[in-house]
């Protein structure tokens, strides 16, 4: 599949937070968690090792936002539960009914309702798959992924990340989009996951593979991402950390055990791979939680501690379910011919201006 996405607003994050509401609340509390008997009954199971086993493919696939919508509490109601899994159902039906071949071609510049920006460009509702419910955790469907600051949106910026940001859109400014292989989006570019899929903070990305492999040993933790198969190795034990020039796409990662959790700390994050639009200063810091709560769900917390871009620590809680299915190839790599084709385009363009 190519990472290239449609323009189409209707399924960006940003939109998809205002859009989306909520659905079938009992459908949501039993997808998510078992039920009090069963959870009393289950033990963690454990690697050789004696830690918690962490082991398996798992989905953070949600309809519940990042961004808590305007007018929303932290926890939505059962029937802002019902209205958000029905409409994701709504559109799915539609995505599967049969089309009329007789039908007239989709108009130019984008006036179908269903994806306003490309006509032509959307994915169908079957083969995207941002997940069927609403994330549910300790029996409280959400109406965000953030839980603090308590109105589930990220603190507001510091006037130097206010700054860094200008002077981050000014550098760009001085260039087109497509004039060299490095203004593209990384995730465009093949190098990483849109968003932070791979973390961190490990999030969904609303739109598809939303799966990971995660494998132990006694002194790492190996996370595999789906989309754009992404691997984070997470150290154990012993704290080494990399010089503060090297800068890997997913930062220095290294873990410990806290009782039945394991605890991440995570700084040196690549700039370029930006949350939200926001570039991660050589300061900042994501401390992420992994909890198995039963045999089917692992609670996942995680705090960005970034003084120098926000002006307080924010996080939130996304719930990992057990994935019973295989992780498949993401075939795609910096380089390919979408990367020639865009940057080629570009050019035809820029020729054509000139002729005129």
């Amino acid at each position: 599949m190519s990472t290239e996405r449609s323009a189409c607003p209707r399924f960006g994050p940003s939109i998809f937070a205002l859009a989306i509401l909520t659905s079938l609340m009992a459908l949501g509390v039993s997808n998510a968690q078992e039920t009090p008997a069963a959870s009393a009954m289950w033990e963690v199971p454990r690697t050789p090792a004696g830690h918690p086993d962490l082991q398996g493919n798992w989905t953070n696939a949600t309809l519940t936002p990042f961004v808590r919508p305007e007018g929303h509490g932290p926890v939505l109601t059962p029937q802002q539960v019902i209205e958000i899994e029905q409409m994701q159902a709504d559109a799915v039906a539609r995505g599967a009914a049969p089309s009329d071949p007789n039908r007239a071609p989709p108009p130019a510049g984008g006036d179908d309702p269903e994806c306003i920006d490309s006509a032509t460009g959307c994915y169908n509702e079957v083969y995207r798959n941002p997940g069927d419910h609403v994330a549910v955790v300790n029996g409280e469907p959400r109406s965000s992924l953030i839980t603090f600051p308590a109105d589930g949106r990220p603190p507001t910026l510091t006037e130097e990340g206010e700054r860094r940001i200008q002077e981050r859109r000014d550098f760009r400014a001085q260039f087109g989009s497509h004039d060299h292989p490095e203004l593209l989006h990384v995730g465009l570019r093949c190098l990483t996951s849109f968003g932070s899929n791979a973390g961190p903070p490990m999030l969904p990305n609303y739109w598809y593979n939303n799966n990971y492999t995660i494998v132990q040993t006694a002194d790492h933790v190996m996370i595999v991402t789906e989309m754009v198969h992404d691997v984070r190795v997470i150290r154990l034990g012993e704290r080494k950390p990399l010089p503060p020039a090297m800068r890997p796409w997913f930062g220095d990662s290294w873990g410990h055990w806290e009782g039945d959790t394991l605890v991440v700390e995570t700084i040196n994050r690549n700039p370029e791979v930006t949350l939200w639009g926001v570039p991660p200063s050589a300061e900042a810091r994501v401390i992420e939680r992994f909890r198995r709560v039963d045999e089917d769900n692992i609670h996942y917390e995680f705090t960005i501690d970034d003084p120098t871009m926000y002006t307080a620590d924010w996080g939130g809680e996304v719930p990992f379910q057990r994935f019973d299915d295989a992780l498949y190839e993401y075939a795609c790599h910096e380089a390919n011919y979408s990367m020639a084709n865009v940057l080629s385009g570009a050019r035809y363009e820029e020729q054509t201006e000139e002729r005129r």
